[in-house]
């Protein structure tokens, strides 16, 4: 292990502007993920469930982020923090250090394992014992080095505190870092490029919504629609408390809770929002509002999407839509502002990556 101490690139404004200089890095490492619409989930969003149920008209536009690369969001956050550590450090002097380290149930661990794959650089992977047995393997096969901890975001950090100890790599935090917001933000800026593009008329992007756990897509989001008039709105799922964000975001203070324990069938949502996140959804007022739905609403909007959409999403993915099509705040929300003309909903489907025997337990429990 080297005792020469990679240098920290300067920190950037956490500004749209930002988010464009992100894209503009790691173009060439991500796809440009689809933008797609449904007809029929149009019309079942636009269905009131009774008669004395909200009624809104909503035009679904999905950005298909579990076609990225290692199959989620997570990959634009991963390369624009690595590839910002390598523009004041070399990939030598980070292997000398013992490469790079993060913790993550899943889809972070990936992304991470393959940015420093593509620069030949090591990586130590923190996943709970919990994860699930598809993105273990997934993160094992892309070179990666796994240490497992307990489910605990404090439980995951004392871990990864360890690995720096004994190894000197350089931390990635999955969701609570300038550089990770910045990169997950592009998802967004993108959506609606290609929503302009697909809708050259005068119509124009009403809101995104997206999942919220450890809040990095939500804060990057909010940063990439500062200044355009349109919303942003978080989804979360309601099972064991795991809507740490809503709770926290409609309380008097406002402030922060650290720690969530939950089972929910969401498994990427299973963190409490970070400190940096939050400083944007709440502490700035970036984010309009935050919603919640039950494991059997997610499971219904999950069987929508492969039903009608054919896409392979996790159940993570799908929480915001579940929001869209269930929630009865934010659909009387959405009737209450968007009138008759109704509103054009992003939501940004953030990962496919579940296996088919746990799809298989999803929709028989």
């Amino acid at each position: 292990m080297s005792t020469t101490t990679p240098p920290s690139p300067p920190p950037l404004p956490l500004t749209r502007t930002s988010v464009q200089a992100a894209h503009a890095l790691i173009k060439p490492y991500i796809h440009e993920t689809p933008l797609l619409t449904s007809h029929s989930l149009n019309t079942i969003a636009s269905t009131p469930s009774s008669s004395s149920s909200a009624n809104p008209t909503l035009r679904l536009h999905f950005k298909c982020e579990n076609l990225q690369r290692i199959g989620a969001f997570k990959a634009r956050g991963a390369f624009h923090a690595l590839q910002r550590l390598l523009s004041t450090t070399t990939p030598e002097i980070l292997r000398s250090n013992g490469g790079v380290t993060t913790h993550s149930s899943g889809n972070h661990a990936q992304a991470l394992a393959l940015a420093a794959r593509t620069a030949n650089i090591p990586a130590h992977i923190v996943m709970p014992s919990i994860s699930s047995p598809a993105k273990i393997a997934a993160t094992r096969s892309y070179g990666a080095n796994i240490i497992f901890s307990g489910s605990t975001s404090s439980e995951r950090e004392a871990v990864v505190s360890e690995v720096i100890a004994k190894t000197g790599a350089v931390l990635i935090p999955p969701y609570d870092h300038p550089d990770i917001i910045l990169g997950q933000g592009t998802a967004a800026l993108e959506l609606q490029t290609q929503f302009q593009s697909q809708n050259p008329s005068s119509r124009t992007l009403n809101a995104i919504i997206t999942p919220c756990g450890g809040g990095g897509l939500l804060s990057g989001t909010a940063l990439a629609c500062e200044g355009t008039n349109i919303k942003v709105f978080g989804a979360e799922p309601s099972f064991q408390d795991a809507d740490d964000a809503r709770r926290a975001f409609y309380s008097a203070t406002g402030e922060r809770i650290s720690s969530v324990k939950t089972l929910t069938i969401a498994d990427g949502l299973r963190t409490p929002v970070g400190e940096i996140p939050w400083s944007i959804i709440r502490g700035r007022k970036l984010v309009e509002g935050m919603y919640a739905v039950t494991e059997d609403q997610i499971r219904a909007a999950l069987r929508l999407v492969y039903e009608r959409m054919k896409l392979v999403v996790e159940p993570s993915a799908v929480v915001p839509l579940a929001v869209a099509l269930y929630n009865e705040d934010f659909r009387a929300m959405v009737e209450r502002e968007g009138g008759d003309e109704g509103w054009d909903l992003g939501i940004i489907l953030t990962g496919g990556n579940v296996s088919l025997d746990t799809l298989g337990t999803l929709f028989t429990q």
